[in-house]
C-alpha cells in the first residue's frame, strides 16, 4: 500500500457552523470544479485492436497465412487472414462496449454527502462538495473528500482502504480523515480541506493506475474451454497431415492441408460471444434496477440455491411511519400521510379528557426526547416533504412534528452534549443533552436492552402486542445526569434507571410484488431466509404476510444460534427461515455455515459491518437507495431500487445467460462435427472420394454464415419456465452438451450432408476413386455447403431449447434470430450464385437434386432433436446438478 502521513493539524480551525452560503459554494465549484478523481484515460482503441490481433491464436494464424502465401495458395492465405482480422475486430468491439458499458453502469451508484449550507442541511450528490463546505458525518458515510475534522461524537473511520490497517481509528478534532474511508460509527462536523484530484486518494489512484484485476471464475472456464478445443483442433491438423503424406501428397501441400484444418476448428470467436452474452444480461438488468458490479457475477447469479434477505426495506418498503405509541398514562394512535408533518395524535380509548391530555402530554415527551436521539430528518422538496437518513429515525422527527414540537428551538435550548450512536452491540442510542448542570440522558432503542434498564407496568406485555401486529418496536427512556458524572463518561454510567417514557410502533408495509417474487423463488426452488435485526414477533409477522415462512420453518433468535458452524447450518438450512436481533456477525457465519453444506449463497446488506459478510457469501447483494457506501462496494449486485423482486430478477437473467452460454457451445460443436465429417471420409477412403468441403469453405461458413446466429443464441431472452425446478450448476461442456452436439446434431447434419454430396457424384456419372470433372465435384461440393448451411439454420433453431422441440414456440421471442437466418440464407445466396466468389471457394449452384436433398437437413435435424428430446423426458440424458 502506498504511504499515507498521518494525520494532520489544519492552520486554522473551522467555525462556521452554518457553513458556506449557497451562492459561494457555487462560485467555489466554479473555481475548482466538481469533486471527481480524474478519470482514468482508456486504453488507445488502436492498441486494443493491435492486441486482438497479437495474441498466441492469432500469431499461429499468421503464421500459417505467411506460409500459405508462400506455397502458392494466396487464397488460403487470404482466408487466414479475413479469419483473424474480422475475429480480432469483433473481439475488440465487445472489450470497448464492455468498458464503455462498464463505466456508464458505476455511474449509476449512488454517492451523496450532507452538508450545512446557509445553516440548512442538504443532501447534495458528493461531485458538487467545495473547499469550505462544512461536512455533517455518521456511520455508514463514505467520506467523498479530505476533510478538516472540526467536532466528533464517538467517530471511528475505516482507513483500511489507504493504510492497510484493519483496526479503525479514531480522529480526534483538526485531524484530517481522508477521501475515499469510511466511518464505522459515531458523528462529527468536518470542514473540506481539498477535493478532486487534490485530494490523497487521487494522488494514490495514480500510482495503481497499472494494476489489472485478474479473471474471474468465469473468465477462468471459458479460457480453458478454448484450449481444449484449441488443442483437439491442433492435434486433427497433426492426424490429416500424416493421413496427406501417407497418400502422397508433398510436404508442403500435407502441412498447409493440416494448417486449414486447425484454422477452420480453432473457436476464436468464442470467448467475445460469451463476453456479448453477459455484457447483455447486464445491460438488461441493469435496466431493471439490477446493477451488476462484476460481470461474472451474472452467471453466477443463476447458480443461486438460496436467499438470505434483510426485511427493512427489502422486504418492506422501507418508509416507516409511527402507527402507534404507548406511554405509561396511556396509548396514542397517530396518523398522517407520507412524511408531511400534518398529521393527528389521538389518545385511544375513551377516557376522560383530563386522562386524554395527560396521554397527549406523555406522548409529547416522549417525542421530544426521541427526535433527538435520531439524525434523520423529514425535509421539504419541491415536490413534497421527503426523508435524508434512516427511515426510522426520518419517522421519529415526522411524530415530534406531528405533535407540534419546534425541534430546531429545542435544539438550541438543550444542545446536545455526548453521543454513542446505535450499534449491533448494545443495541441503542444513548444521547446527552444539556445545559451541562442540567443535562438529561435519552435512551431509544430495543425493547429488551432499554427495559433492562427500566421497568413499568404493562410495557413487556405492549412489546408483545404491537410486535405481533407487525409492528416494529422502539423503547424510549430519560433520566438525569446523575451528579458527579461528566458526559464524557456518562454513556456507560448514567444507564442504571431512567424513566420509561414509553414505546413507539412503526409501521413499514411490505413492499408490493413481494409476495409474488418469493412464490417464484418457491418454483425455482430457491431457499429463503430472513435475517433481521427486528423483534422476533415482528419479523415473524411481516414473513407470514409476504409467504416467506412454511410449514417446517422456524423462527430463530440470533442469540440462542448454536457456536459450531456445522450444527448452525444444519439449524437454519431450512426453506423459511426467520432469524431474529442478527448482528452482522450472524450474517456472516450463516453465509459461511451455508456455503459450507454446498449452497450458492445470495446475501443482502446495507449496513458497515455487512461488509464481510456480502464477502463471504457468493453474491453480495447491496441496497443502492438507502444502503452504505461500505456495502455497496463489497456486493456483485447493486439493487438500485432495494426491493426484493429485483433479486429475483437477476437471478432469472443468471439463469438465462448460463442457457446461452451452452446453447452457443452446442450450436459450435455441431458446426464443428459437421466440418471434419468429409475429412474423415477422405481419410479413411485413402483419397478415393474426394473432398466434400474445402477449407476455404470452412471458413466460409465459420465467418458468413455462423456467425450472427451464434450471436443471436446469446442473446436469447429468458425463457417462460427459466425459473421453474432447481439451478444448474457445474461445467458448461457437460455429458448433455457434448451428447446434443457429437451425438445428435452434429451426426445428422454430418450425414445428410455426405449423402447429398455422394448422391450428386453418383448421378453425375462419379465411380468410386475416379476422378470427377470439375464442374460435377463444384456441384456435388456446392449441395455439401448447402447443407450444412440449412443444417445450421436448424440447429440455431433447434439449440434455443434444452427440452422443447421446434414447433412449440417460434422465432418472436428473439428477433435477432430471425433476422440471422434472413441474412445467413443472403450469405449463402452470394457463396453459391456469385460466380468469382463461388469459384474462389471451389463451388457452383447445387443441382435440382442437390437442392431437394441438401433441403433435407433441416427436416432431418428438426425431427432427431424433437424425438431424442421426447426420449430424454422419459429418461434424461444426463442427471442435472443442483
Amino acid at each position: 500500500m502506498p504511504d499515507v502521513p498521518p494525520a494532520r493539524t489544519p492552520s486554522r480551525a473551522p467555525t462556521a457552523q452554518a457553513g458556506l452560503s449557497v451562492a459561494e459554494a457555487a462560485r467555489r465549484l466554479a473555481a475548482d470544479g466538481p469533486n471527481v478523481l480524474p478519470v482514468r484515460r482508456p486504453p488507445s482503441p488502436l492498441l486494443l485492436v493491435l492486441h486482438q490481433l497479437t495474441h498466441f491464436f492469432a500469431l499461429m494464424l499468421w503464421v500459417a497465412a505467411g506460409l500459405a502465401w508462400l506455397g502458392g495458395m494466396p487464397q488460403l492465405a487470404i482466408a487466414i487472414a479475413v479469419v483473424v482480422v474480422i475475429n480480432g475486430l469483433f473481439a475488440f468491439v465487445q472489450e470497448y462496449r464492455a468498458d464503455r458499458a462498464g463505466q456508464r453502469l458505476q455511474s449509476l451508484l449512488p454517492q451523496h454527502a450532507t452538508v450545512l449550507r446557509g445553516g440548512h442541511r442538504q443532501d447534495i450528490p458528493a461531485a458538487e462538495l467545495v473547499r469550505g463546505d462544512l461536512v455533517l458525518l455518521e456511520g455508514g458515510d463514505r467520506i467523498c473528500a479530505d476533510l478538516d475534522v472540526a467536532q466528533v461524537d464517538g467517530l471511528t473511520v475505516d482507513e483500511s482502504m489507504l493504510t492497510g490497517e484493519s483496526v479503525p481509528v479514531h480522529p480526534p478534532p483538526g485531524a484530517t480523515a481522508f477521501a475515499g474511508t469510511f466511518v464505522v460509527q459515531g458523528t462529527a462536523q468536518a470542514v473540506v480541506a481539498a477535493t478532486g484530484a487534490a485530494t490523497r486518494l487521487a494522488r494514490i489512484a495514480a500510482l495503481t493506475r497499472q494494476g489489472t484485476r485478474p479473471p474471474g471464475p468465469l473468465a477462468v472456464r471459458l479460457n480453458q474451454v478454448v484450449r481444449v478445443v484449441a488443442v483437439a483442433a491442433v492435434a486433427v491438423g497433426a492426424v490429416f497431415f500424416v493421413i496427406a503424406l501417407l497418400l502422397g501428397m508433398d510436404l508442403t501441400q500435407g502441412f498447409l492441408l493440416a494448417v486449414g484444418v486447425t484454422v477452420a476448428l480453432v473457436p476464436e470467436g468464442l470467448l467475445p460471444t460469451v463476453t456479448l452474452s453477459l455484457a447483455r444480461a447486464a445491460h438488461t438488468m441493469a435496466g431493471e434496477h439490477a446493477l451488476v458490479r462484476r460481470l461474472e457475477a451474472v452467471e453466477t447469479l443463476g447458480s443461486t440455491t438460496v436467499i438470505c434477505t434483510d426485511k427493512t426495506g427489502t422486504v418492506t418498503a422501507g418508509e416507516m411511519a409511527v402507527a402507534q405509541v404507548w406511554t405509561p398514562a396511556g396509548p396514542a394512535a397517530v396518523q398522517g400521510i407520507g412524511y408531511q408533518p400534518a398529521g393527528t395524535v389521538r389518545p385511544g380509548g375513551a377516557d376522560p379528557v383530563a386522562v386524554r391530555g395527560a396521554v397527549r402530554g406523555a406522548v409529547d415527551d416522549l417525542a421530544r426526547a426521541a427526535v433527538r436521539c435520531a439524525t434523520g430528518r423529514a425535509v421539504q422538496r419541491p415536490n413534497g416533504w421527503g426523508p435524508v437518513g434512516d427511515p426510522m429515525e426520518v419517522a421519529l422527527h415526522v411524530l415530534a412534528m406531528r405533535c407540534g414540537i419546534d425541534v430546531e428551538l429545542d435544539e438550541e435550548n438543550r444542545p446536545e452534549l455526548r453521543r454513542a450512536a446505535f450499534d449491533p452491540d448494545r443495541r441503542r442510542t444513548t444521547v446527552v443533552l444539556g445545559p451541562p448542570r442540567q443535562a438529561t440522558v435519552v435512551i431509544t432503542g430495543a425493547p429488551e436492552t432499554v427495559l433492562r434498564l427500566c421497568r413499568a407496568p404493562g410495557a413487556e406485555e405492549e412489546v408483545h402486542r404491537m410486535a405481533t401486529a407487525g409492528l416494529r418496536v422502539l423503547a424510549v427512556a430519560a433520566g438525569p445526569l446523575p451528579s458527579g458524572t461528566t458526559p464524557d463518561d456518562a454513556i456507560d454510567r448514567v444507564e442504571a434507571r431512567p424513566e420509561l417514557l414509553g414505546l413507539v410502533g412503526l409501521h413499514d408495509p411490505p413492499r408490493a410484488g413481494v409476495a409474488e417474487a418469493i412464490a417464484a423463488c418457491r418454483g425455482a426452488q430457491v431457499h429463503l431466509m430472513m435475517i433481521t435485526g427486528d423483534h422476533p414477533l415482528t419479523a415473524r409477522a411481516i414473513a407470514d404476510q409476504v409467504g416467506l415462512t412454511t410449514a417446517g420453518s422456524r423462527v430463530v433468535v440470533a442469540a440462542d444460534l448454536p457456536s459450531d458452524n456445522t450444527a448452525l447450518g444444519a439449524l437454519v438450512d431450512v426453506d423459511g427461515t426467520v432469524v431474529a436481533r442478527a448482528t452482522p456477525e450472524d450474517k456472516l457465519r450463516i453465509a459461511r455455515a451455508l456455503r459450507a453444506r454446498g449452497h450458492v449463497v445470495a446475501m443482502t446488506g446495507d449496513g458497515v459491518n455487512d461488509g464481510p459478510a456480502l464477502r463471504e457469501a457468493d453474491i453480495g447483494i447491496a441496497m443502492g437507495a438507502t444502503g452504505t457506501d461500505v456495502a455497496r462496494e463489497a456486493a456483485d449486485l447493486v439493487l438500485l431500487d432495494d426491493h426484493f423482486a429485483t433479486i429475483v430478477t437477476a437471478i432469472r437473467h443468471g439463469r438465462a445467460t448460463f442457457a446461452n452460454i451452452r446453447r452457443f457451445l452446442t450450436y459450435h460443436l455441431t458446426d464443428n462435427v459437421a466440418e471434419l465429417a468429409p475429412f474423415l471420409v477422405w481419410g479413411l477412403s485413402g483419397g478415393g472420394v474426394p473432398l466434400a468441403l474445402g477449407v476455404l469453405q470452412i471458413l466460409a461458413i465459420d465467418i458468413g454464415t455462423d456467425l450472427l446466429p451464434a450471436l443471436a443464441l446469446g442473446a436469447e431472452p429468458p425463457s417462460a419456465t427459466v425459473l421453474q425446478g432447481p439451478a444448474r450448476t457445474g461445467s458448461l461442456v457437460d455429458r448433455r452438451v457434448l451428447g446434443r452436439a457429437f451425438g445428435v446434431l452434429g451426426p445428422t447434419e454430418a450425414l445428410v450432408q455426405l449423402g447429398a454430396y455422394l448422391a450428386v457424384l453418383y448421378a453425375g456419372g462419379w465411380t468410386w476413386g475416379a476422378d470427377a470433372s470439375p464442374a460435377l465435384l463444384a456441384a456435388a461440393s456446392g449441395t455439401a455447403f448447402t447443407t450444412v448451411v440449412l443444417g445450421q439454420l436448424a440447429n440455431a433453431a433447434a439449440c434455443r431449447s434444452e427440452s422443447r422441440p421446434v414447433g412449440r414456440w417460434t422465432l418472436r421471442g428473439n428477433r435477432l434470430l430471425a433476422v440471422a437466418v434472413a441474412v445467413e440464407l443472403a450469405v449463402l445466396a452470394v457463396f453459391l450464385a456469385v460466380p468469382p466468389v463461388a469459384a474462389v471457394l471451389g463451388q457452383s449452384v447445387p443441382t435440382a437434386l442437390g437442392w431437394a436433398l441438401a433441403a433435407l437437413a433441416v427436416p432431418a435435424v428438426l425431427l432427431v432433436d424433437a424425438a431424442v428430446k421426447r426420449r430424454r423426458t422419459v429418461r434424461p440424458l444426463g442427471p442435472v446438478k443442483t
